[in-house]
């Protein structure tokens, strides 16, 4: 991002594999304020002219499909750990001050069975997908003590809302069900997990990329800790279908029981707290897939609606 006159300047670079929707762009494309470039922020040629005239550089690149990553880690080790470092290694000879954000997750610190994690608890990663996600965190906070470099992490508990990709949770459970077919759930279905509205999301890192301090790290949570069970049976009720639908299938290698991060850091330091309930902001999802089916059909194919991702060949 460049700030020019008061106004923003965004270019959005973006390599368009597998979860990239062209048609997510269609209300920005006539905003003169932005651009777009196709590209793999793994080449260090590619992303050097582009982090170096920004005022402002985040990071929301990565492979983040942990199923995927079960079955084969490659691309997330180039794009988790290759891509992050591409872009601080151009920021360390680019423009003297520019604002860095890496966006990381809460998968990050491990499971935790009580209380929550805060930004100084140990990283232990369960999956490749986490593993390549805390290296890419350890790299950003090396480059900033090292080098300067005025950079942040966010770290954040699971996201959902409108243009998420249909292999993920919420989504694939309304446009599974919508399909009629059955609804999986790993294991028992008592996985506890915080879910947090997009809006909420993005309006944090906002407040990190303005306020945050370099070299440290910002836990982002809404306090929706619910059951993956109970979370289906949510959207199956706000649609109207029967919880028969539910079906439970083997659960994944490694399969972390709860996260939970304690966010008063973001609350009292940058003035942040989530604005959007839960279950209202869950209707409002549902009610946006139902009526955007032009948008997750041409990506909702049987591998990405696979009941059990982990097991397939990517």
């Amino acid at each position: 991002m460049l700030e020019v006159n008061n106004k923003i300047e965004v270019t959005n670079i973006d390599t368009m594999s597998y979860g990239s929707n062209p048609s997510s762009l269609a209300d920005v494309l006539p905003d003169r304020r932005y651009s777009f470039v196709k590209g793999d922020i793994v080449h260090t040629n590619f992303v050097k002219p582009l982090v170096t005239k920004a005022d402002f550089v985040v990071n929301f690149a990565a492979e983040t499909h942990v199923d995927r990553s079960i079955s084969s880690g490659l691309s997330f080790m180039r794009s988790n750990i290759l891509g992050v470092y591409a872009i601080l290694d151009a920021l360390r000879y680019g423009r003297e001050g520019t604002r860095f954000v890496q966006i990381g997750t809460d998968e990050e610190y491990g499971e935790i069975a009580k209380g929550s994690f805060t930004e100084k608890s140990m990283l232990t990663p369960s999956s490749p997908y986490a593993a390549t996600k805390a290296s890419g965190s350890m790299l950003v906070l090396a480059y900033a003590r090292t080098y300067g470099l005025n950079a942040s992490i966010t770290r954040c508990t699971n996201n959902f809302g409108p243009y998420q990709f249909p292999e993920k949770l919420i989504p694939k459970t309304i446009i599974r069900a919508k399909l009629g077919l059955k609804v999986p759930i790993y294991g028992d279905g008592q996985n506890v997990r915080d879910w947090i509205y997009v809006e909420d999301h993005c309006e944090a890192i906002d407040r990190v990329l303005h306020d945050g301090r370099a070299g440290e790290v910002y836990n982002i949570s809404s306090g929706n800790e619910l059951e993956n069970l109970d979370v289906v049976s949510a959207v199956l009720e706000l649609m109207g279908k029967p919880k028969s639908l539910i079906e439970y299938v083997e659960d994944r290698p490694g399969h972390d029981m709860r996260y939970s991060l304690d966010n008063s850091k973001m609350k009292t330091e940058l003035g942040w707290k989530p604005k959007h309930p839960f279950y209202e902001a869950l209707a409002k999802t549902v009610e946006w897939y139902m009526k955007n089916e032009n948008w997750w059909r041409p990506l909702a194919d049987e591998k990405v609606l696979h009941p059990a991702p982990w097991k397939l060949k990517w």
